[in-house]
């Protein structure tokens, strides 16, 4: 008796993993996650700091919808002008995206907001003037550096 249900527990452990397995899915390097931003901050904001964002559409492989508009995602500030004596542009990156309600981690290109140096100066030395604030609902498109499986 005491055996039948260690082999049941088993198989039904088992059972429970290849239904699992056989729901991952794999997003492939490349891929291109738009997200609309929720959480303000600007180009002096402190690099590491994170920022809440929304998926602004699906994002789908083959037909198949792997994350829904809407879903939290969550980046971080990769560098800024929060040191004074630094003119570094205000790039930011994907650090993790919601699915199912569980955080799965991602990586992503540097993104950087806002609009492109206006002169040759501001082109060479990176920088443009005063401070570039990014309000909730800005959109802003990342490309996967490596596969993420869900």
């Amino acid at each position: 008796m005491k055996r039948t249900k260690i082999i049941s527990v088993i198989a039904v452990i088992c059972g429970c993993i290849a239904v699992l397995s056989t729901n991952a899915a794999t997003l492939p390097a490349g891929t291109t996650i738009t997200v609309s931003t929720v959480s303000a901050f600007s180009s002096k904001t402190v690099v590491g700091r994170t920022f809440e964002a929304k998926l602004a559409q699906d994002v789908s492989v083959k037909g198949h919808v792997l994350m829904k508009a809407g879903s939290k995602v969550f980046g971080k500030v990769a560098s800024s002008r929060y040191n004074p004596r630094k003119n570094d542009p205000l790039t930011v990156e994907l650090i993790s995206v919601s699915v199912n309600g569980r955080n799965v981690a991602v990586k992503t290109n540097a993104f950087q907001p806002g609009s492109p140096p206006k002169t040759g100066r501001q082109a060479h030395y990176g920088h443009t003037a005063g401070t570039l604030m990014i309000t909730p609902g800005t959109l802003m498109q990342f490309q996967l550096l490596q596969p993420v499986t869900l």
